[in-house]
């Protein structure tokens, strides 16, 4: 099943950098074979079914979103996303347009806990490596799980955490890149996973939301 973004703020900014993408794709030589449209995949649907929507500003996929307004969009996108194919080399230029698009507005702190369990649970979902870790999300680790996903060609290319429309609410918003069971590999694909916050004993705990 592929997500189709609802904001019409989302589907704004989407044609933004589907345009910039665009202009940046206008260098490569007449007569090169251009590489396939982006895939997206969000941590609430299938991986091996990606949408098509290329990674940049607030997303609105994965959980139900909350029904308070979150983080501003600016209105222009930070800098030109690399060609898809760049690799390695392509992945700062990705991070770096995730941060312009959408500024920080979480403690360092708790945004350094959210980005290690968001890459942890990304990869647990894509790969099937480190399930286990997560009980809550993935049910029973004792299932055998086909990943959908190689590890070998799976890369996280970027990653952010912002306030989900409040303050005990949160989003790691990731851009990765992986080769399907089909064998197809593709880059600036796109993950959300939420999390909320609690607070026990005076400590608090960010718990990422299960699948629904």
């Amino acid at each position: 099943m592929t997500t189709i973004p609802r904001s019409p703020r989302l589907l704004l900014l989407s044609t933004a950098v589907l345009t910039v993408a665009g202009v940046a794709l206008l260098g490569v030589p007449h007569g090169q074979e251009q590489p396939a449209p982006p895939s997206t995949a969000y941590a609430t649907t299938d991986l091996s079914s990606p949408a098509t929507v290329p990674p940049a500003g607030k997303p609105t996929g994965g959980t139900a979103p909350s029904a308070a307004p979150t983080a501003s969009a600016p209105s222009s996108v930070g800098s030109a996303l690399p060609p898809h194919g760049e690799g390695v080399a392509g992945d700062p230029a990705v991070q770096r347009n995730l941060e312009a698009a959408w500024p920080a507005d979480l403690p360092s702190k708790d945004e350094r806990v959210l980005l290690t369990a968001g890459r942890s649970l990304l990869r647990a979902d894509a790969t099937g490596v480190g399930r286990a870790q997560w009980p809550e999300v993935f049910g029973d680790s004792g299932q055998a799980v086909a990943p959908a996903f190689a590890t070998a060609r799976f890369r996280i290319q970027a990653a952010i955490a912002r306030r989900d429309g409040s303050p005990d609410k949160a989003v790691v918003h990731l851009v990765w890149a992986g080769m399907d069971r089909g064998g197809n590999f593709t880059d600036l694909r796109i993950t959300d996973w939420f999390s909320t916050r609690t607070i026990k004993k005076g400590k608090a705990t960010w718990t990422p939301q299960p699948r629904t």
